[in-house]
């Protein structure tokens, strides 16, 4: 009988084996949830993310027919390739247009200043007319007064018949001859003075077009010089080239269409810039500040590749109050929804070159807002 209570009666080893164990699993527990209730609020994940790239768009500065499309979809390019190019026999045409022009002008200007010398010299000469005419009207002033006298004489001798009437008669002409000359010298010193006034005008137009100016920076010759500059870069521009370092994505642009300005004609994307837009709840964005380090993963490569980056900035947003069509919360049966808003995020250049990402392909994020 008592052999059978000492088998049955619990073994004290065994009892606090057991309670060290349940012991240590209460710890374990306590400490792992307690662990996940002060992480939890660290971290702030999404897998509404999505890559992103700032697109150039691809479209020409002058018009013409497409000459030459060097590339294609999902070409690799880098900046300063050549893309597209366009006919540029118009723009050689107005190159040449432009060159006869700016080389007229500046004979224009050349032949202007020249043409001033020439009016000062014009002037100077009015100014010698006016001095000879003065001095005829002098000349004239003065055999008009000696055919007075010579008249005035005669015909006092020719009343006491000392002068027979021939004689008066040719005093008489000297006299009228002596006024026809003074009214001659009068008329020409007249002319000579009007003369002189046009000259003076002429010079002075004439040195209006040229007065402060150079050739070179005469205001024709400077009209004359832009459009030769802008036919130059018009033919330069033919030459279409790329942007930014990236991918070539929806050309559409074909061999002998015909383009104009602002066409597009295709976008390159700078795989190269990527960034990540991901889309977090309202209520997980409280703790969440630009500067904060991101961890990612992208569908791509599975959880083996792991993207580091930063939190850079908030757009102005949600989608939904961005989108075409805004929701129209203030009429009818409202139902509140928990908004997203995008925010923006940096990834490392070096990672990005190893491991390189498209846009739109998926991404899971999740951000360390300890860091404040």
């Amino acid at each position: 009988m008592a052999d059978t209570a000492a088998t049955t009666s619990p073994n004290p080893t065994r009892k606090r084996a057991f309670l060290l164990f349940g012991a240590t699993l209460a710890v374990i527990a306590v400490g792992y949830g307690g662990y996940q209730w002060i992480e939890s609020g660290r971290y702030v994940e999404t897998d509404d993310a999505y890559v992103n790239a700032e697109v150039a768009a691809v479209t020409p500065l002058t018009g013409g027919a497409v000459a030459e499309v060097r590339v294609s979809n999902t070409q690799a390019v880098h900046r300063g390739d050549v893309l597209v190019v366009i006919d540029p026999t118009d723009a050689r045409l107005a190159l040449a247009s432009a060159e006869a022009g700016y080389a007229s002008a500046v004979r224009h200007v050349k032949q202007t200043i020249a043409t001033g010398g020439a009016l000062g010299a014009a002037v100077g000469e009015r100014v010698a007319d006016i001095d000879r005419m003065r001095a005829q009207v002098s000349i004239a002033d003065a055999g008009l007064a000696r055919a007075r006298i010579d008249l005035s004489r005669r015909e006092a001798l020719a009343a006491d018949g000392g002068v027979s009437g021939e004689e008066l008669t040719t005093a008489r002409n000297a006299f009228a001859t002596a006024q026809g000359n003074l009214a001659a010298a009068r008329a020409g010193l007249a002319q000579a003075e009007a003369a002189r006034g046009a000259a003076n005008g002429q010079e002075s137009a004439n040195q209006a077009l040229i007065s402060g100016t150079s050739v070179d920076t005469n205001p024709d010759v400077l009209v004359a010089k832009a459009r030769l500059d802008q036919a130059r870069i018009d033919l330069e521009r033919t030459v279409v080239r790329a942007p930014v370092d990236g991918v070539v994505t929806q050309r559409n642009v074909q061999l002998g269409q015909r383009v104009s300005a602002g066409t597009t004609l295709m976008t390159v994307v700078p795989v190269g810039q990527a960034f990540v837009d991901a889309n977090f709840k309202e209520s997980q964005l409280q703790g969440v500040r630009p500067g904060q380090p991101v961890e990612m993963t992208a569908d791509l490569y599975g959880s083996k590749v792991v993207y580091h980056g930063r939190v850079i900035g908030f757009s102005g947003g949600t989608g939904s109050a961005l989108s075409i069509i805004p929701a129209q919360n203030a009429t009818g049966n409202w139902i509140k929804v928990v908004q997203r808003l995008p925010v923006r995020i940096a990834l490392d250049q070096k990672e990005l070159a190893q491991h390189p990402l498209r846009m739109g392909l998926s991404v899971d994020a999740t951000i360390d807002t300890s860091s404040k």
